[in-house]
């Protein structure tokens, strides 16, 4: 498993509709060493922080893998790394092997699983497309934040190692499965709830799911 891109972005405005909109989501990558805060990387920058950023959602991270797909779902649509605003192209992980609270290792920082990516209508403005979002739910190809636990550098080529996985809990593609087609599983629900890790808006709206259910 390795890092394949750092990609990085700053803050710009764009037309869209007659209204001013301002957006994060076009990242290009970068090299050298680049330093990881708490918040974000150095020459990174959230755009609205009442829903993106913050410690929960620090570095956002998508497979490699994933950009095959989109390839033959998007042909006519440049797609290089970074271009689903992601900060760290990776090799290695998935969303169906990657559970809620692993450890991982990159370069020499430290950083903890936290959630997947619910995107927002940006999504739909980077690729033009107004049903970009409703595919990008559906493909389950959602990529993953990450926390940072220790403050560090990382480069193009690093290793991601694990350092702690969980042996129970719950992955990043069953959090996709409780938002969409398997929204009623009880166990599955509950097990969200407990995931330490897990933000707490996200355990919030499964408890609400179980009181629905048993009400």
């Amino acid at each position: 498993m390795k890092l394949i891109s750092v990609n990085v972005g700053l803050p710009r405005e764009i037309t869209v509709g007659g209204k001013t909109v301002k957006t994060s989501i076009w990242k290009n990558p970068i090299q050298g060493r680049v330093h990881v805060s708490t918040l974000n990387l150095d020459g990174d920058q959230q755009s609205d922080l009442s829903v993106h950023g913050g410690v929960d959602k620090a570095v956002y991270v998508y497979p490699s893998e994933h950009y095959s797909y989109w390839r033959t779902q998007l042909p006519d649509v440049e797609l290089p790394w970074g271009a689903f605003g992601e900060n760290f192209t990776s090799e290695g992980i998935l969303e169906d092997q990657t559970k809620i609270g692993d450890r991982i290792q990159i370069g020499s920082a430290e950083f903890i699983v936290t959630q997947p990516r619910m995107p927002c209508f940006k999504l739909g403005i980077r690729f033009n497309r107004r049903d970009m979002v409703k595919r990008f739910l559906q493909s389950k190809r959602s990529g993953l934040y990450l926390a940072v636990i220790r403050e560090g550098e990382v480069e193009n080529g690093d290793a991601i190692e694990f350092i702690e996985k969980q042996e129970t809990g719950i992955t990043i593609t069953d959090i996709l499965n409780l938002y969409s087609i398997d929204s009623q599983n009880q166990e599955l629900l509950r097990r969200a709830t407990e995931a330490p890790a897990l933000p707490q808006s996200w355990k919030d709206y499964f408890r609400k799911r179980l009181w629905d259910a048993d009400a």
